[in-house]
């Protein structure tokens, strides 16, 4: 407990900085100086002025310690103390207004201690503010307390000097007994954290990123909390330690403490009523409302939190919403969704594009021998209604989980598939490619929402939102294998291809090994069709790729320039969704154990170098899957091989758009869905037509230009 000590009264605003941690020459304001850049001309208090502030009821110790400019109007300063010293900025006889808030620029019924305050500032019934350098044409409005601590971090996990290490704060991800801990630092990237949560038993790598988080602060204490330009804080309680930018509003908080909060008048970002928010990162442009508990979290730009959530020793990436759930030691990758009261994610690396349902319980531990487990789920995921899983487990990319309990380990290694219970005879059954099968109009509708939705005004990283990429299809030809081996062991047959090529129907039933941690039966449903369309996604994919970055004028030039390149399908890795080739990945994590990289500066400047490089390694990797998958020479591609492919990849294209119609009218034709209506007009006015669906016709578009583009390409063979 603390105890109180009696200070003499005329010290108040004096010695913010213990006189141990005081430079040599300097005094405690010198860091306020270098921190407040207006190059403002401040003079002392004419007699007059003093009189005027006197007589508007307003106290201070020292007179003298109060500092303005040649715009001061002692007028409009009412009911006020000030202690230490004070500088007041510019001020008109005008109000500001804000919405439907008008108040006259001034300082009234406030107590300010050792501040710098910008030019028509609005200070009204601020209790108490100690230490904060606030910028121009900022309100604040019933306010209780404002105070900065000389070892202020700002969310940072960094320390001051005389700091003891206990007190560093560190972001336990990915698992709960904090063995994945990393730094939290302003600027900080969801590649960053995925990198560090890595290669745990590489000591040297792990000091680097230590040492870069370390390096990128100094250890001086004195830094002032900021506000900036023409930021609107009002109804509000508590602010501690806080950096917050300009344009910002905040509105009915409860705590703000060891923050920083990014904001500008491109990328405002708000936070509402009832809020409270300790040792954090937010980024621009994010919506914070409704009673959030956020602790030791980082909050990327663009993101929302909403309705109660609870975010937890978690990093949530950009463009992500969370309401009303709670959210503990994840790392979570862009563009995740997740809107309910009663889900729940613990201890998982969620890789972006996911989103989860009501009642889905992600990450709480089924046994109770330690809190050591982990969940890592690919782009896509999503688990369904009342799911419960159990780590460790794992999910490739674009996993549907159905409803229910699955009290096994999973490692499910096929893309876009579907994971359920048959109870009734008690086996896991799984659907690869199910998406495409049964929900191509959910499928392909992700890519176009999630570049709709990514808001960044600075895209300093490629994120990858194409359901085929390479991530996706190398986990595809995982899938290949794994088909392949389940049928071999399951009928005993030397080779499986002559089972899956043949077309017709059989009754065998296929079974996996290695997907559940069980002695109960794993089921493969559809196997054949799902080599199938396997091995036609990846066609596919490579022609797309063709077709967008190639120039068909010269076409045979251009792919005989790409083929000799050399062609070799790479594992990417997909870091804070974005897609590296491992072995570039590899050589950027050696150069900075070496020191050829030395700030996370550096680092992100070659995560924007490999971002450019993503376009050409993405082709490279469509051809080398082209030709792994056909199983041909490249040196034979010839104008049979490539008609062939153009008129597949047409078909291809003419069934994804089929496809899209048709999962989406089921939701018109089904009875049980039109029994809510009175009729088949309300129903229309209510949900919309089919035919003025945008999403369908925008595909329809879209195959015309596919055609035509098909076109430019056959006629240069």
């Amino acid at each position: 407990m603390g105890y109180i000590i009696k200070v003499p009264l005329n010290r108040i605003g004096y010695d913010f900085i213990p006189a141990d941690y005081l430079p040599e020459g300097k005094d405690e304001y010198y860091l306020r100086f270098e921190q407040n850049k207006s190059n403002k001309n401040y003079r002392n208090l004419t007699e007059e002025e003093i009189r005027i502030l006197e007589l508007n009821n307003n106290e201070s110790t020292d007179w003298n310690d109060v500092l303005v400019t040649d715009k001061f109007i002692p007028q409009q300063i009412k009911r006020s103390k000030f202690f230490g010293l004070v500088r007041i900025g510019d001020m008109e006889e005008v109000y500001l207004e804000y919405r439907d808030i008008r108040l006259p620029v001034g300082i009234y019924n406030s107590q300010i201690i050792s501040c710098d305050l910008g030019d028509c500032v609005a200070l009204h019934q601020v209790r108490y503010i100690a230490h904060f350098i606030v910028g121009n044409e900022v309100i604040l409005l019933n306010v209780n307390e404002m105070e900065t601590s000389s070892n202020a971090k700002f969310g940072n996990g960094i320390l001051k000097e005389g700091d003891p290490e206990k007190s560093r704060i560190f972001l336990e991800l990915c698992n709960e007994n904090g063995g994945r801990s990393v730094l939290p630092f302003d600027g900080m990237q969801a590649a960053d954290v995925y990198l560090w949560t890595r290669n745990r038993q590489d000591k040297e790598l792990q000091k680097r990123f230590f040492d870069i988080t370390n390096q990128k602060f100094n250890d001086i204490r004195g830094y002032y909390s900021e506000i900036g330009d023409r930021t609107v804080i009002k109804n509000s309680h508590t602010f501690k330690n806080v950096k917050i930018g300009s344009d910002a509003y905040i509105k009915g908080v409860s705590k703000l403490k060891n923050v920083t909060i990014n904001s500008t008048s491109e990328a405002y970002t708000q936070i509402g009523e009832g809020c409270e928010l300790v040792n954090g990162i937010i980024g621009y442009g994010c919506r914070v409302f409704y009673g959030v508990k956020a602790v030791r979290f980082i909050l990327s730009s663009y993101s929302q939190l909403k309705y109660g959530a609870r975010l937890i020793n978690s990093f949530l990436g950009d463009n992500s919403t969370i309401s009303c759930c709670e959210v503990l030691n994840s790392l979570i990758f862009p563009a995740h969704e997740q809107h309910h009261n009663n889900s729940f994610l613990c201890a998982a690396l969620i890789k972006g594009q996911s989103n989860m349902a009501a009642g889905a319980t992600v990450g709480s531990n089924h046994n109770s021998r330690g809190a050591d487990g982990e969940i890592i789920a690919g782009r896509g995921f999503w688990p369904g209604l009342c799911v419960s899983l159990k780590h460790n487990s794992r999910f490739a990319s674009y996993t549907l989980i159905v409803k229910g309990d699955f009290l096994h380990e999973l490692d499910i290694k096929f893309p876009f598939s579907l994971v359920s219970n048959d109870v009734t005879h008690d086996r896991l059954v799984i659907v690869p490619g199910y998406w495409f099968m049964y929900n191509m109009y959910a499928l392909m509708r992700n890519t176009n929402k999630f570049i709709s939705r990514d808001k960044r005004s600075f895209k300093n990283q490629y994120f990858e939102y194409d359901i085929l990429a390479p991530d996706t299809v190398n986990e595809i030809f995982t899938g290949i294998k794994e088909i392949k081996s389940a049928v071999s062991k399951s009928l005993n047959i030397s080779d499986p291809l002559q089972w899956l090529n043949n077309n017709e129907k059989t009754s065998e039933e296929i079974f996996l090994d290695n997907a559940e941690f069980s002695k109960r039966k794993v089921l493969l449903l559809k196997p054949k069709e799902s080599f199938h369309l396997f091995k036609k996604l990846v066609r596919y994919y490579a022609v797309c790729q063709l077709m967008e970055h190639v120039d068909p004028n010269g076409f045979n030039d251009n792919i005989k320039s790409l083929i000799d390149k050399g062609l070799k399908r790479e594992e990417f890795e997909n870091v804070g969704s974005q897609l590296i080739p491992v072995s570039k990945l590899d050589d950027l994590l050696n150069n900075l154990k070496s020191g050829q990289i030395d700030s996370w500066d550096e680092m992100h400047s070659n995560y924007r170098q490999l971002s450019s490089d993503y376009v050409q390694d993405k082709l490279q990797h469509s051809l080398a899957s082209l030709q792994e998958i056909t199983e041909t020479d490249p040196q034979n591609w010839n104008a049979e091989f490539w008609n062939e492919l153009f008129d597949e990849a047409l078909q291809t294209k003419k069934w994804i758009c089929d496809e899209i119609y048709n999962s989406r009218s089921k939701d018109y034709h089904n009875p049980f869905r039109l029994m809510v209506y009175e009729s088949e007009a309300e129903m229309n006015e209510v949900v919309g037509k089919l035919e003025d669906n945008s999403f369908i016709n925008l595909q329809s578009s879209e195959f015309e230009n596919f055609q035509s583009r098909i076109k430019d390409f056959k006629s240069q063979l």
